[in-house]
């Protein structure tokens, strides 16, 4: 964990690196981090918004230019890896999800009526939670899961993850190009990486501290 942690804050140097030693094969590093984030159910702390905003801003520094990096070329292969990962991790729980839920630890965590809470949820609010779900670290890697569980229809899915994952990418990598090389932002890289991570976090802490107030509240 603290490994990522340190990749997560000082993904420009960690960047920086990888360009230096694979070159124009950083397209594929980054397209598989990008995938086991969104795909892998167990990993959803790997970099997400912050490794966007940073490829952005180093294809644009002229060692990543050297190196045959281009920020468009960026945007297509993270909105890529988004849909792909985001469809595996779907299938992965719509097919295998059912099965995890007869054994410890998933039986104890989730119960047979928090998927009924699933599927009544995303009937009503399937396009919402996919789209602004992309936005916020964490939680991206786990609705796809919860689609799949709840068998939320895959070709609304599908459409609502495009469109989701094409904002994603065009602003996050758009930002880093635009943004990521002003004097300011790259000599305190560390603290705007953290304060992007905050705010891509704070929907999620708001959401827990109404629920935990109005179980309060109930009690």
């Amino acid at each position: 964990m603290s490994s990522i942690i340190d990749f997560t804050l000082h993904i420009d140097v960690h960047l920086a690196n990888l360009v230096s030693h694979f070159g124009i094969w950083t397209y594929l590093i980054l397209f598989v981090i990008v995938l086991i984030e969104t795909g892998a159910v167990v990993l959803p702390f790997l970099p997400g918004d912050s490794l966007l905003f940073a490829a952005g801003a180093i294809s644009m520094t002229p060692a990543g230019q050297e190196a045959g990096l281009n920020h468009w070329v960026f945007m297509v292969v993270f909105f890529i890896a988004s849909v792909v990962g985001d469809s595996m991790n779907y299938w992965i729980l719509r097919t295998g999800g059912r099965e995890l839920l007869n054994h410890r630890p998933f039986s104890i965590m989730i119960k047979p009526k928090y998927i009924e809470e699933a599927e009544q949820f995303f009937a009503k609010r399937g396009a919402m939670a996919i789209i602004l779900g992309r936005y916020i670290p964490i939680v991206r890697t786990f609705v796809p899961s919860v689609a799949g569980l709840s068998k939320y229809n895959f070709r609304k899915f599908l459409e609502f993850t495009m469109i989701a994952a094409l904002s994603w990418t065009f602003i996050a990598t758009g930002a880093g190009a635009l943004f990521g090389n002003i004097p300011f932002v790259r000599e305190h890289f560390s603290l705007i990486i953290m304060g992007i991570v905050l705010v891509t976090l704070l929907p999620s802490v708001i959401g827990v501290l109404r629920s935990l107030m109005k179980k309060k509240k109930q009690q």
